[in-house]
């Protein structure tokens, strides 16, 4: 019997073993992470060249940029090379690693997105107050708290996939190491990582979605108290990129994670992993610029200038 200290690889099984698709895949996915990449690191160096996006909506905007930068970077690299690749396997150690970057990423992801939504909050239902109630130290406190508790708990949670056993079978069937598919996996040592998985993704998407949902309760009763048509509009405008963001992110990862690892739902879980950890971070960029008059006044300006300088 093999403990956990013997394994030295796993096998990923990926997407599909047929050759022919995974030349696609590789295609699709690798323009797809060109995409992210350029979406995200674009969006991050407009908010900081351009002065019309000092404020702080756009500071936590340049931050959820940056963790969908890390995020897929974590994972999409690694599938790339196997659709690739005869092997198609990786290290116990950066098996390990990639756990625990991708667990500690998707808790900053949430609790960037409630942070955010308390953002909408306060700009909509306090105006007058907003430049000194969410002032840069403010902001940074707030922006500090979804890092600092996101890798504290990854790291928790990283512990617990340690102590995970294994009785010959090192055959991941994931596109990269998930908790799901270890559990599934392993022979001994699941009882408290199963249930600490659950337990841990349940508390932290309901507080976290607990916060968006009484930010945009409140947030709908200050619109309902705007008197113009015109002023009711904007407001909705503000959230709707948000919104969107939220409701994707969120509604993703809840069917990924608040269910027990079954052959089923492993199947299921690749297809739904595709989607968060590949095209929501590609998506998000376009969300809050397609809908977004400063972002698109932003890109003319900078464009503008380069046009200029030549």
């Amino acid at each position: 019997m093999l403990n956990f200290t013997d394994v030295t690889e796993f096998i990923l099984l990926g997407l599909t073993g047929h050759l022919e698709w995974q030349v696609v895949f590789f295609i699709i996915f690798l323009v797809v992470y060109i995409v992210t990449m350029v979406g995200n690191i674009g969006m991050i160096i407009l908010i900081k060249v351009s002065p019309q996006l000092n404020s702080p909506m756009y500071f936590f905007l340049s931050h959820l940029s940056f963790v969908d930068v890390c995020f897929s970077s974590n994972v999409t690299p690694k599938m790339l090379e196997n659709l690739l690749s005869e092997t198609k396997t990786i290290s116990y150690a950066g098996c390990l690693v990639q756990c625990f970057f991708f667990i500690a990423l998707v808790h900053v992801e949430i609790f960037i997105l409630a942070v955010m939504a308390f953002d909408r909050y306060m700009a909509i239902g306090n105006p007058l107050l907003y430049g000194s109630k969410m002032s840069r130290v403010v902001c940074i406190r707030l922006i500090s708290f979804p890092y600092i508790y996101g890798f504290l708990t990854s790291l928790a949670a990283t512990l617990w996939t340690y102590g995970l056993y294994f009785c010959g079978k090192i055959e991941i069937n994931h596109f990269y190491c998930a908790d799901p598919p270890l559990i599934k996996m392993a022979c001994a040592g699941t009882f408290v990582k199963e249930y600490t998985m659950i337990i841990l993704a349940g508390i932290n998407f309901t507080y976290s979605l607990t916060v968006v949902t009484i930010s945009y309760v409140f947030i709908l009763i200050a619109i309902l108290r705007v008197h113009s048509a015109e002023g009711r509009r904007k407001a909705f405008s503000t959230c709707g990129s948000h919104l969107t963001a939220v409701i994707i992110f969120y509604g993703t990862l809840i069917f990924m994670y608040l269910r027990r690892p079954t052959e089923e739902s492993m199947e299921q879980g690749k297809m739904v992993a595709v989607f968060y950890t590949t095209v929501i971070p590609m998506l998000n960029p376009m969300i809050y610029s397609l809908r977004n008059k400063d972002v698109k006044e932003a890109v003319n300006r900078v464009i503008s200038r380069a046009c200029l300088t030549k």
